[in-house]
């Protein structure tokens, strides 16, 4: 019999809300590090909304989850930082009707700031972060910005929900499971720039893996209808719920961080918004998504895929997007 692990620390913030409410138990039944991984959870959320995560508190509580050791539930950045091993930055300033973009970048980029320093000061060592609250992927710049002494490699955010959207289209249309569908990759911004691409994506098929767009045969639609599917999803959702979609990004925001801790399966790609290193011709000093292997809980950048010409544009307009974003960010700090 192994000795029982000791419990992991995992940090969500804005923890009443709907993504938060659909994330903890998540994390509790072990979906997030495992089904033997004991956890402890930090739950924060901002002064009004105190009462509310105290009834979510309550509830965990209520629910025995075997591999829950302990909850924090606080207002205070300092008790929710202290200690944790994985924080799930879900909270955030959402944009209201009428905002403009710089309104809400400015309110992101200040709880950003200082959530980043609380972080740094309190987390554990080695502690791994993932944005998920939008835009996650200059929150994220922001985070690392104020944050230097964490590794920038520890910096991540979630572009896995929109990556998670890809093999459902494909599955229909070809009429196979959507877990025989793999390596569809989003590239750049977790916004409807984003570049949803089949070009390395397989089907599983009792005759071995084929290429997605070899079976789909339509590069119409692949190029087209596909595509804007997956940049519109959200938009449709807020649109059918009329709140934004919170169960589907609880669970990505479950599968990024358990890749990235347990690993991938051999063969397979994941998306992860990470710090670009210049790879693929994207501009370092962003935070984009790329498709990623992950290994001993390191992530790496797949290599050496081929990008063709309507690629390559798709990238490039993300890329413009993030480095627009990332200077109205600065521009909110200055």
């Amino acid at each position: 019999m192994n000795r029982a692990k000791d419990p992991v620390r995992v940090l969500v913030t804005g923890a009443a809300g709907q993504i938060g409410y659909a994330l903890v138990p998540m994390i509790a039944r072990g979906v997030m590090l495992g089904a033997d991984q004991p956890v402890i959870l930090h739950m924060l959320d901002i002064p009004p909304a105190a009462e509310a995560l105290n009834g979510v508190k309550m509830e965990l509580v209520d629910a025995a989850f075997p591999l829950l050791k302990g909850v924090v539930a606080t207002t205070d950045a300092v008790e929710a930082c202290t200690g944790v091993n994985v924080a799930v930055m879900v909270g955030g300033f959402p944009r209201k009707e009428g905002m403009e973009r710089k309104d809400v970048m400015s309110k992101n980029v200040s709880i950003y700031k200082s959530q980043a320093s609380a972080l740094e000061k309190h987390a554990a060592p080695n502690c791994k972060v993932l944005v998920v609250a939008n835009p996650a992927n200059t929150n994220a710049l922001i985070l690392k910005e104020f944050a230097p002494s964490i590794p920038e490699k520890n910096i991540t955010c979630l572009t896995r929900l929109d990556h998670n959207k890809g093999p459902w289209q494909i599955s229909e249309r070809l009429s196979v499971q959507v877990s025989d569908v793999k390596n569809v990759i989003i590239w750049g911004n977790h916004s409807s720039s984003q570049y949803p691409d089949v070009n390395h994506a397989t089907v599983s098929t009792p005759a071995g893996d084929k290429p997605v767009r070899e079976l789909v045969a339509d590069d119409a639609w692949l190029n087209g209808e596909f595509i804007s599917t997956v940049q519109q999803r959200g938009a449709a959702i807020i649109k059918a719920r009329k709140l934004s979609s919170a169960l589907s990004a609880a669970s990505s925001a479950c599968d990024h961080i358990r890749d990235w801790v347990l690993g991938t399966p051999e063969g397979t790609f994941v998306s992860m918004g990470v710090y670009s290193d210049g790879s693929y011709n994207v501009p370092s000093g962003l935070i984009y998504s790329f498709p990623v292997t992950c290994k001993n809980g390191e992530w790496s950048i797949v290599q050496g895929l081929p990008i063709d010409e309507f690629s390559r544009k798709k990238l490039d307009l993300t890329a413009e997007e993030l480095s627009e974003e990332k200077a109205l960010a600065y521009s909110c700090l200055a």
